[in-house]
């Protein structure tokens, strides 16, 4: 298949675009870098040194790894049409993973400008998107990241996207409710329902991937070149709580646990997520379907990963503490949480459970770079009620 990768040098897009192209796909990615632009105006930095994607790209080709080259797009989805438009004329691919959006919920709760930016790049990007592949690839599948943040914690269960219902003697099958948790996940919202309608109007075909929680570091791709690892955030803005706990551990600081920790959500390793993706794309919506897998493994409260973060800490003899923190988030912190995740599991997904093997292996990696931990940036201070 021809696989176009949209958000080619992120923590997700580049792993993607490696472990298509090393399948005997080919594989063109397009990125602005604007997460690069992101984490300069936040004042973070990943983990580890990440070479430019151009440099990336370079390396993966002379490895000759994939049936042709992979190629290489720099432009703006959300801002510029044309290079969208020129883009898909010019690949033409039969299959497109949209990952090219701004990532954080902390980041768009930062203030007016943050939130707008937000909602305008991810919005606006994918709206182009379905005009670009209406106009050049209107066969062609759409496979979006999405987020379970979009549901919330509703008290009942979680669909896999759509819920049938009835009221007043009447019944009809209805995307679920949403509940999202910052002007992020909002965004989110208003790209499942842009894409649904453009299934449901146009006859497009597009799974959304609602996804939950990754962590890790490591693919099989990322590990045969030093210079072809994906960005490892730890930072309040960009990174998730194990990662962010996982560093705390290393760098002596107390797992910053936010307000009791009963919050749960859906979690899975970033060696499942390219899982997930390549089902998806081996397995394609129908013509005019808009279908929503839910994209997790297994559920945790925040409170279950301080805990098994500080057991694999102790086990390599570092000093772990955990600190309850007052939560900068507007969230319900003890709820009911049941989401349903049969889809993918049903098309042959084959997990990676979270064992403290997988934890410790996390921790030994992170202590290599234990000297360029910058502390400062760890502890939460975007508050989504400002004072």
């Amino acid at each position: 298949m021809k696989i176009l990768i949209l958000g080619g040098d992120g923590y997700l897009g580049w792993p993607t675009a490696m472990h298509f192209a090393a399948r005997g796909h080919e594989v063109a990615v397009a990125d602005n870098l604007g997460k690069r632009f992101w984490e300069a105006e936040m004042g973070v930095t990943p983990l580890f040194h990440i070479p430019p994607l151009q440099r990336r790209v370079r390396i993966w080709n002379e490895m000759k790894r994939g049936p042709k080259p992979m190629k290489l797009y720099i432009g703006d989805i959300a801002q510029n049409h044309r290079f969208v438009y020129h883009l898909f004329e010019d690949f033409r691919p039969d299959a497109v993973v949209h990952y090219a959006e701004q990532p954080s919920a902390p980041y768009s709760m930062v203030s007016r400008l943050q939130a707008v930016s937000t909602q305008v790049n991810n919005v606006s990007g994918t709206l182009n998107v379905l005009f670009a592949m209406k106009r050049y690839t209107p066969a062609a599948h759409l496979i979006k990241l999405g987020t379970m943040g979009e549901y919330g914690t509703p008290n009942i269960d979680i669909e896999e996207g759509w819920i049938e219902i009835e009221h007043k003697g009447r019944k009809d099958r209805m995307l679920f409710p949403k509940q999202p948790g910052s002007f992020y996940h909002l965004s989110k919202v208003h790209d499942s329902h842009n894409i649904e309608f453009a299934c449901r109007i146009w006859g497009m075909r597009s799974t959304d991937l609602n996804q939950g929680v990754v962590y890790g570091m490591e693919t099989d791709e990322t590990a045969m070149h030093p210079e072809l690892l994906t960005s490892f955030h730890y930072d309040e803005i960009f990174g998730t709580a194990l990662n962010r706990f996982a560093v705390q551990a290393v760098a002596g600081m107390p797992l910053t646990v936010y307000g009791a920790g009963g919050q749960t959500r859906g979690f899975l390793n970033i060696r499942d997520t390219l899982q997930c993706v390549e089902l998806a794309a081996m397995n394609q919506a129908k013509e005019g379907e808009f279908r929503v897998f839910n994209q997790f493994t297994e559920a945790f409260s925040v409170m279950d990963l301080a805990h098994k973060v500080k057991e694999a800490g102790e086990a390599l003899g570092l000093n772990v503490a955990i600190a309850n923190v007052e939560n900068p988030r507007i969230e319900k912190e003890a709820h009911y949480y049941n989401p349903k995740n049969t889809a993918l599991f049903s098309l042959g997904l084959k997990h990676h459970p979270l064992t403290q093997d997988v934890i410790m292996g996390m921790l030994k990696k992170i202590m290599s770079s234990r000297d360029v931990i910058d502390r400062a940036t760890i502890n939460p201070t975007v508050k989504w009620r400002k004072s």
